[in-house]
Parts: C-alpha cells; sequence; structure tokens
C-alpha cells in the first residue's frame, strides 16, 4: 500500500502539465495602456488597445485636467490638439501607435485620451504623468446630481421651401434624462455638436430651464441648426458636464433649388446677351443699295398678292355673241393685256412658217378640199 501512495499524486501532477492553462478574459469594453507612465514634453510612448470595435478610426491625444473616473472635464479644449495621432484599429478590434509627449494647455492630472472618431461613441483613458508640467487639484463638482440620458435622441422637424434653396436647416434634439446623482440639478446647460463627416464637431451651449430632483427624470428638446446650404451626412453630439451623453445622426439633403437656380441663370442671361447684341448690330447695319433706306423686318403675316383675271375679248375687245365663231383676233390694244404667243418665225423646235400644231402630211391622208377665191 506504500508503494501505491505516490500513484494518484503522479497522475494528477500528468494531467496538470498536460492541460493548458486557459487564457486570460479580457476585460469587458474598450481598454488602453501605455508603454510608460511618465514621460516628457517633446519624448513619446506607446499607445496600445483592446476591445475597441474592428476597423474603427480612433484618435489619441494628451489631456490635462482629467483622469480616467471623471474623464476630460473641459473636453477637447483641455487637450493638445495640434499633437494628436489618429490609428484605426484592427480586425481584432486592437491597435498601436506612437504618441509624441505634449503639454496641454491646462494644467495636469493628465491623462492619453483615446475615442471614436466615427460611429458609435466610445472612450477611455490611461493615466500619464507629463514631467515638468504643473499640476493642479481638479474643480469641484457644482452638484451632486448627475444626469443620464434614459432614452433613445431623434431629430424632429422638417425641412421647408426655404430650405430647398438654401437656408440654414433646423431640427429640434428631443431626449429624456434622469437624475442619477444624489443633490438636484437646476438649470442645466448642454453642450450640442454638429459634425460634418470627420472633422471635429462645433459645439453649442443650450440651457434647459427647470430643476431635476434625484430620482427623477424629464424630457428636454433642444434646438439645432446648420449654416446655410449645409448637405450630406452630419452628427448631433449631446454633451454635459464633460460627457457625452448621446449622438445621433443626422442626413441633411443637398438644396436643389440652388442648383435650379444657377443653371437657369446659365441659360438666361446668354439668351439675353444674344438678343441686346443682335439689337446693336441691327442698329449698326449700313443702308441697302442705291442709297435706298434699309426695309424694316415685317414681323405680320405677308399679304397675299391677286393677279388680274384675262379677259378673252373678239375683235377690237368687243365679245363675240354666243354660237357665233369668234373674230380673227387682231393686234392687242395699248394697255391691254396680251398672252404670250409665240411669233410664227420664234416658234422653237418647228419649221418656218409653221404657226398651228404640226399636222400629218403623208400622201395617204384624204385630201382636204381648199376654197378659192376670185382670181
Amino acid at each position: 500500500m506504500r508503494r501505491l501512495a505516490p500513484l494518484p499524486l503522479a497522475v494528477a501532477l500528468l494531467l496538470a502539465l498536460a492541460v493548458p492553462p486557459a487564457p486570460a478574459r479580457a476585460a469587458d469594453g474598450p481598454a488602453v495602456r501605455l508603454s510608460a507612465a511618465r514621460a516628457g514634453a517633446g519624448g513619446s510612448v506607446t499607445v496600445s488597445g483592446t476591445g475597441w470595435r474592428p476597423r474603427t478610426l480612433l484618435m489619441l491625444l494628451v489631456c490635462g485636467r482629467a483622469t480616467p473616473a471623471r474623464g476630460v472635464t473641459g473636453g477637447t479644449n483641455s487637450c493638445a490638439n495640434g499633437d494628436g495621432r489618429a490609428v484605426t484599429t484592427d480586425a481584432d478590434g486592437a491597435f498601436a501607435r506612437r504618441l509624441p509627449v505634449a503639454e496641454p494647455p491646462v494644467p495636469c492630472p493628465c491623462v492619453v485620451h483615446v475615442a471614436t472618431v466615427t460611429g458609435a461613441r466610445a472612450e477611455a483613458d490611461a493615466v500619464l504623468e507629463v514631467a515638468g508640467h504643473p499640476v493642479a487639484p481638479l474643480p469641484a463638482e457644482r452638484s451632486a446630481g448627475r444626469l443620464a440620458v434614459l432614452s433613445d435622441t431623434r431629430l424632429t422637424g422638417s425641412g421647408g421651401l426655404l430650405t430647398w434653396f438654401g437656408a440654414p436647416p433646423d431640427r429640434t434634439l428631443v431626449f429624456t434624462v434622469g437624475n442619477t446623482g444624489t443633490g438636484p440639478v437646476r438649470n442645466p446647460v448642454f453642450q450640442v455638436g454638429t459634425a460634418h463627416g470627420v472633422f471635429a464637431p462645433q459645439w453649442d451651449e443650450r440651457q434647459w430651464r427647470g430643476t431635476l430632483a434625484p430620482g427623477k427624470k424629464a424630457r428636454i428638446e433642444l434646438p439645432v441648426e446648420l449654416s446655410a446650404g449645409a448637405h450630406g451626412d452630419y452628427t448631433v453630439t449631446l454633451r454635459y458636464a464633460g460627457r457625452v451623453l448621446a449622438e445621433q445622426p443626422w442626413g441633411v439633403p443637398r438644396p436643389w433649388g440652388v442648383t435650379l437656380f444657377w443653371v437657369l441663370l446659365c441659360l438666361v442671361v446668354p439668351a439675353a446677351l444674344f438678343r441686346a447684341a443682335m439689337a446693336v448690330v441691327d442698329r449698326l447695319r449700313p443702308p441697302g443699295p442705291a442709297g435706298r433706306p434699309r426695309r424694316a423686318p415685317h414681323s405680320g403675316p405677308r399679304p397675299r398678292v391677286r393677279l388680274p383675271r384675262l379677259r378673252t375679248t373678239g375683235a377690237r375687245g368687243a365679245p363675240h355673241a354666243p354660237g357665233e365663231p369668234p373674230a380673227p383676233a387682231s393686234a392687242p390694244a395699248a394697255g391691254t393685256a396680251s398672252l404670250p404667243w409665240f411669233a410664227p418665225d420664234s416658234a422653237p423646235h418647228g419649221p418656218a412658217g409653221r404657226s398651228s400644231a404640226p399636222h400629218d402630211d403623208s400622201p395617204t391622208s384624204p385630201a382636204t378640199p381648199t376654197p378659192k377665191g376670185p382670181t
């Protein structure tokens, strides 16, 4: 029995060596790590992260007056924006990027702030001590109240005819907030930012009049307005006390009325210039030949010319009686119209002396009696 006692212990050791250790479970949400917790201005640190969305564009900044617990209290105005870097996560949501260390415009405590540029909002902070930069305590919170968005944000309203012709588009941002803190929130001031594409948002302050007690909620409506002629994909961001509460996409249609105006302008102005030039050319045109004045263009319908009707008359212009053969025509009197008959000697394609239509002169034709006159 004593010889068999080490056998179960050996089997347990073999099983422990054969089974690989379980991998460490990744922390929920995005995370950021630094290669060094302390660096001087002009140096650099390597920023790496995991748990981000795949193929997402991120912005890396050194920010002052911030902690991972409270975030960047002064917003991006507390960061060294000129020395920031951008990076895109890989297919697993990880990244690694070298970031130059710069002194932020406000005192420390400082962090390396990493936030998404497009898509759903996500951010994370890592503590960084900037050597030689002044340090000051964080400003105290104004109240013990804390606001949180309880419902999805939405934009209400629509554009009108003036917006179709380039007027500034406007909407109303509607959302519901609740006070999750221990103190009341009186007349909170929200920041509404509008960003076009990947550009930084333009912030406007909007104050809501009222008091929100702890555990209560309220429906808030804030106006949002863009510049004249704005169109494309915009993102409306809601921020309170340095924290981003919500984001809402906004697709602004193109003001086609402005395009139609320029198209009509390009057609009407050349046509008007052409008509004015033709009027000037018509006035400067020289008169016609032989000094005759230029005939004014006829604008109405062309008049019809009625020709005189010719009447067939007998000798001396007297009409013949019905039933009687017409008298031989004499020479046309002066002032009467004559028909364009050919002279006997000028008939085309005929023998001389023939004044009538061609007839058959063959010997087989019957003889025609000819009256003889007095001799």
